[in-house]
């Protein structure tokens, strides 16, 4: 690996095959689903996922949240954070061995490419050590051409999260949507041509606050230590379900570690070293000696699943869910703002009336009715009148409303009156505050 005084030390995983490899391949499927089947899927009409920054509005699941939900925002950022110190502090790093994209992506994309092209591993390394030549030159090009043709495709699939999939595959988006594309696409190449493992040891900040997440109890890889040593290759150690060192562990690591030097922050939980050990031990008898379990237990301690940290993490996530789910029991699917006309403060009528003029903005953003009636009222004035009309809006439609509110002066009347305007529907009312300009100790208006 590259240190901050070294050189690049190539990591070369050796393919493996196992019951958490097959494991890890349905959440990696899980994944790709969400990144590349859940953009072209819509539900009454908007899209299932798109988070569309413009237009500063998020559909997920056929609902639409916009800059007025953004407690929402708020409530899924808490929920996702205590979600990965919950599942951190029980499983340990499972995040990174089957649910991280640079996990998924290498896996499921870049190491078959290379297997296909180059061979695995041995294979490689004596192709890589043997110079330059015809043979490696045009593997090294086929590879890295495909290399490009994933990166391409995961930009893709990265930016029609928010510029859509139907428009951005269809050359109907943006240009700065395609300029993020390339930026992704390169980032990417750059990643799986060069980078790899060493963004887990040195840019994932993850490994580092690990330690402050996990404790003696959590989840880790382990290695058999009491009944692996001392190593020794022959019949000997096999017989008696030893570490014959054959280094099949290391082989097949793709952070390049030896896991019987113990626990290590490069370790991302993967599972490629228990296989490994597996199919090495099962044909001689043995149960493996690399396999989950955590510090307690290789102590002969009981491990506990719920203990302080878990039961804080719990009623956190519990609370937020909670809380979550009566917020959006109770949210109304529209948006409305109130604002004075331009140039308008307010005018005298003939008969005396003091008239204030708004502009009410309103949005629906209920997409399972095919028309919302919306009926205006006002509040907070003693005689006042509303002059306006009801009106109708489709799924996603707005429309700016103008509101005409006159009230006779009073002499007790302050210059300025608090003023509820309400916006009802059927599914809701919303009551917007604002003022009313009556016009006292400022001449007859004009």
């Amino acid at each position: 690996m590259l240190g901050f005084s070294g050189t690049r030390e190539w990591v070369y995983p050796q393919s493996i095959r196992g019951k958490f490899m097959t494991l890890r391949r349905f959440t990696f499927a899980g994944l790709h689903v969400l990144l590349f089947v859940a953009p072209w899927i819509y539900v009454s009409g908007n899209p299932l996922l798109r988070i569309d920054i413009p237009g500063r509005t998020v559909f997920l699941g056929g609902a639409i949240f916009t800059a007025a939900d953004t407690i929402f925002l708020l409530m899924v950022l808490l929920f996702l954070a205590f979600s990965l110190f919950f599942f951190t502090a029980i499983f340990g790093r499972v995040w990174c061995g089957y649910a991280c994209p640079q996990t998924v992506f290498l896996e499921s994309w870049i190491r078959p490419i290379e297997l296909w092209i180059e061979g695995d591993r041995l294979t490689r390394q004596r192709r890589d050590r043997g110079g330059m030549n015809f043979d490696r030159a045009w593997r090294k090009a086929a590879k890295w051409g495909l290399f490009a043709a994933v990166s391409f495709l995961l930009g893709m699939a990265f930016v029609s999260l928010f510029s859509g999939a139907r428009e951005l595959w269809t050359g109907g988006a943006s240009r700065l949507s395609y300029t993020f594309v390339g930026i992704i696409a390169a980032a990417w190449f750059w990643d799986f041509t060069w980078f790899r493992e060493q963004f887990c040891n040195y840019l994932c900040p993850y490994a580092r606050f690990q330690s402050a997440l996990a404790d003696d109890e959590s989840l880790i890889i382990t290695y058999d230590e009491p009944r692996g040593e001392p190593r020794e290759k022959g019949k000997a150690a096999a017989t008696e379900g030893r570490c014959i060192d054959c280094n099949k562990c290391v082989a097949v690591c793709p952070q390049g570690i030896d896991i019987r030097d113990g626990f290590q922050l490069e370790c991302i939980q993967c599972a490629r070293c228990i296989d490994a050990c597996t199919s090495v031990m099962e044909p001689l008898n043995h149960p493996t000696l690399v396999a989950y379990g955590s510090v307690a237990e290789t102590e002969g301690r009981v491990v506990r699943l719920w203990r302080g940290r878990t039961f804080v993490y719990a009623g956190l996530l519990a609370t937020i869910a909670a809380s979550t789910a009566l917020l959006a029991a109770n949210r109304i699917p529209f948006e409305a703002t109130v604002n004075r006309a331009p140039g308008s403060l307010y005018s005298v009528d003939e008969n005396g009336l003091v008239r204030n003029t708004y502009l009410l903005n309103v949005k629906n953003n209920d997409p399972d009715l095919e028309s919302v009636s919306y009926v205006v009222t006002i509040d907070g004035i003693e005689g006042a009148e509303l002059l306006t009309q009801e009106f109708t809006l489709g799924p996603t439609e707005s429309r700016i409303v103008p509101l005409v509110v006159r009230a006779p002066r009073a002499a007790d009347m302050p210059r300025s009156v608090p003023l509820e305007v309400r916006i009802g529907s059927e599914s809701g009312e919303l009551v917007i505050h604002t003022t009313f300009a009556s016009g006292d100790d400022l001449g007859e208006g004009s």
